[in-house]
């Protein structure tokens, strides 16, 4: 059964999307999406400052969102990408997801806006969050941050890019030394399990996935290159620690379990948390829901524990 906690919240989130017209774009699902996040936006954590800062990356520069703790001081940091199925979401949608994390650790938060589809299919995203990461590295010293301490991490797509730029950096000096997978698709193999049983679940329904998918990768053979579903890499040894969570009810939960699965039999350390009747999403409903909650205190202390090693 799903947390009752969670009603009370997908009454406010589903009524808020009842304004959407049919046939939607991409572009108005964003705007209406930074109006939602704004109105149901929790207080902003104590002792953050939040600023931005400009990446290059190709021929444009990479708008990141940088929440800090404000104790100063050389601070680890979590490159965080945020979900939204590649085409919609930014760091301010995940602003109370990334200042929380900040807060929790004393730490730094960076948050990438990276490109959407459709306007910017894959590899894109992909490459605007690795260059983000060599940037950091870079900078670490300006930005006040402990280049030996930097970690990876985002929830949804954001989940799926932060494991593809982990497979692009693996074995170079830039490697993330931890990545936090949340409710990530590592897959397109829709035959798995969750997408049948949660084919109807609430904030990621089945039936739309096909179209968003096409949006991110139009060329199907491009579907099981590793950078797009990282499931599908070669081999996954080498990699960083991980902690991975999913959601019971959620189509992706399959996605996460088949990743954890991959990366012990490689011989990564990993952690994993099965989301016991939360749904995809769960970290948006942490006024409503202590589940919730208690799933970003357990990913922050995750990561204290990975920094403090």
């Amino acid at each position: 059964m799903i947390n009752p906690e969670l009603e009370s919240f997908l009454k406010v989130w589903n009524e808020a999307w009842t304004v959407l017209p049919a046939g939607a774009t991409p572009k108005e699902r964003r705007i209406l999406f930074e109006y939602i996040a704004d109105d149901m936006a929790l207080p902003r954590p104590e002792g953050i400052r939040t600023s931005a800062r400009f990446v290059p990356s190709g021929e444009r520069l990479v708008t990141v969102r940088v929440d800090r703790h404000e104790d100063g001081g050389t601070q680890p940091c979590l490159v965080y990408m945020h979900g939204g199925a590649w085409m919609q979401g930014s760091p301010m949608t995940h602003a109370d997801i990334t200042m929380r994390i900040a807060a929790a650790n004393r730490q730094t938060v960076i948050s990438v806006d990276y490109a959407l589809a459709p306007e910017d299919p894959f590899p894109r995203a992909v490459h605007e969050c690795r260059d983000t990461v060599l940037w950091l590295h870079e900078h670490a010293d300006d930005l006040g941050i402990d280049s030996s301490r930097i970690a990876i991490g985002g929830d949804s797509a954001g989940g799926n890019l932060a494991a593809a730029v982990t497979l692009m950096l693996r074995g170079t000096p830039h490697a993330p030394m931890a990545q936090l997978l949340i409710y990530p698709g590592t897959t397109f193999d829709m035959d798995m399990p969750s997408y049948t049983e949660n084919a109807d679940a609430p904030l990621l329904n089945v039936r739309g996935m096909p179209a968003v998918n096409a949006m991110y990768v139009p060329d199907e053979n491009e579907r099981r290159n590793p950078l797009a579903a990282p499931l599908h890499a070669e081999s996954h040894a080498g990699l960083p620690p991980a902690l991975i969570c999913v959601a019971q009810y959620d189509p992706l939960r399959d996605d996460g379990y088949a990743y954890a699965d991959k990366l012990r039999e490689a011989g990564v350390p990993v952690e994993f948390d099965a989301g016991e009747g939360l749904i995809h999403g769960y970290l948006r409903a942490m006024e409503y829901c202590a589940a919730s909650r208690e799933r970003l205190e357990k990913m922050c202390r995750w990561l204290a524990e990975r920094y403090d090693t």
